[in-house]
């Protein structure tokens, strides 16, 4: 007999929900002549195209170009779940746990980052179909409800509208047996759809004046003469300051990546559930929703009312963002299972979508800024998957390091040291592999597996 998580993947698209839309924007032309701006973006996701926008607000009259490998929102900003919220940092305990010295100033500049996220949005007219229900971390087991409780006195420290929800409480706002308790925070945050928010983003940056070039694909950079040049297949770009806004895929400098590392999550979208079906969900208030399970997973409606659940990690040797392997059906079943297990009640609900999306992971699980050539080059990333509205912060802050610093942020902790290093291939991917399968099967089979996922969050990545 099949498996129900099978079943509901019988028919299911490879590919990512949220583009598989008629109204894409159209592709625009690539880079065919030489260029000289003032300011080159590398990278048309979301820190790429905050970073236009932002540089454009600061100074009008600033010549801005951006140029994007592929098309605007096809490699990460058009595959996450695409909660957003006040964290610039990964989460309030991550933000303690990195940077206790800058932590209230880092929580100030977060809901500062919010208002001026949904300024854009109203400003510019992006129907991103934004929802503001808020955040919901929820605890699958009655050992997480203590480290629960301290998270919520966190919140409450740092002044937001945080309330703790019991069992009956929690149930009340959705409806799912694993869940045992939660903390719903109301501070300007919720859901949107990350590809319209991306095409809503570059049709703004293109009516400040930027100029954006689709499929070039930045080949080397050089310092000549004081300034960099970037090459491209058909054009080079001389230019002032250069942003590499690359994030998992580290283009730009052969160093980023001994901090980051590409890793996968796969996602997976419902069909449209029926008026029966969430009533028997619930979920009327609609927060984006976190589970405390050791391999997390992440859950959000769409706006005709499809569960949006991803949390697998996977990785691949070298880093491959894209490999194979993640167009195998079968390797969405164990996250499928998840689903069914979070609602059993929705059993006979198939799934339409299933993709991978690449997360760029450091130590630091948040943002950090490397700096080349004398800080005229500045690659912002490390978002560790939560960098749908934090990438408007690193934007900011990047484009302030590359204009010498001036703000008084840009010289605290978080903007003026690096995460530690990664090691290198073949210890990285060996280090993956049995790090992955723990995260897996910690919460059923314990044993070695959570010392091993303490020894990895000691060296720096916050996995138990």
């Amino acid at each position: 007999m099949q498996r129900p998580s099978m079943t509901a993947l019988a028919e299911v698209k490879m590919s990512p929900f949220w583009l598989d839309r008629r109204d894409a924007p159209e592709v625009l032309p690539p880079l065919t002549s030489n260029r000289k701006p003032d300011l080159l973006i590398v990278g048309g996701g979301f820190t790429g195209l905050w970073g236009a926008i932002q540089a454009k607000q600061n100074n009008p009259g600033l010549d801005v170009v951006l140029i994007e490998k592929g098309a605007v929102a096809n490699g990460a900003s058009g595959r996450p779940g695409g909660v957003v919220s006040t964290s610039v940092m990964h989460g309030l305990s991550n933000a303690v746990r990195v940077f206790p010295n800058d932590i209230a100033e880092l929580e100030r500049l977060g809901k500062e980052n919010m208002h001026g996220f949904m300024q854009t949005i109203a400003d510019h007219g992006i129907d991103c179909h934004a929802e503001w229900g808020g955040e919901l971390t929820v605890a699958v087991d009655d050992d997480h409800i203590e480290a629960l409780h301290r998270e919520h006195e966190l919140h409450l420290e740092y002044g937001h509208k945080a309330v703790f929800l019991d069992q009956a409480a929690v149930q009340a706002q959705i409806r799912s047996p694993r869940y045992k308790a939660g903390i719903w925070s109301k501070d300007i945050s919720g859901t949107v759809h990350p590809a319209l928010l991306a095409w809503g983003l570059k049709k703004a940056a293109l009516s400040l004046g930027v100029e954006i070039f689709e499929n070039t694909e930045l080949l080397a950079v050089d310092e000549v003469g004081g300034k960099i040049q970037v090459s491209t297949r058909f054009g080079l770009v001389t230019a002032r300051k250069v942003l590499l806004a690359t994030n998992a895929f580290t283009s730009g400098h052969p160093r980023i990546k001994r901090r980051v590392v590409a890793i996968r999550d796969r996602v997976l979208a419902t069909e449209p559930l029926s008026q029966e079906q969430m009533h028997a969900v619930g979920w009327t208030n609609r927060q984006g929703v976190y589970d405390t399970r050791t391999q997390m997973n992440y859950m959000r409606l769409t706006k005709d009312n499809r569960i949006i659940f991803g949390g697998r990690l996977a990785y691949a040797f070298a880093g491959s963002a894209f490999p194979s392997a993640d167009t195998d059906v079968q390797s969405y079943q164990p996250l499928a299972a998840a689903f069914f297990d979070t609602f059993p009640q929705l059993e006979g609900v198939r799934f339409t979508h299933a993709w991978s999306g690449p997360i760029d992971l450091s130590t630091r699980m948040a943002v950090h800024f490397q700096r080349y050539h004398a800080g005229k080059v500045v690659y912002a990333g490390g978002y560790s998957g939560f960098g749908v509205s934090a990438s408007r912060f690193g934007a900011r802050i990047a484009l302030d390091i590359l204009d010498g610093s001036k703000t008084a942020e840009s010289r605290l902790d978080f903007a003026t040291t690096l995460p530690n290093t990664i090691p290198p291939e073949p210890f990285r991917w060996l280090g993956a592999q049995v790090t992955m399968y723990a995260l897996d099967t910690a919460d059923k089979k314990g044993g070695w597996r959570k010392p091993w996922l303490r020894l990895v969050s000691a060296m720096g990545f916050p996995l138990s």
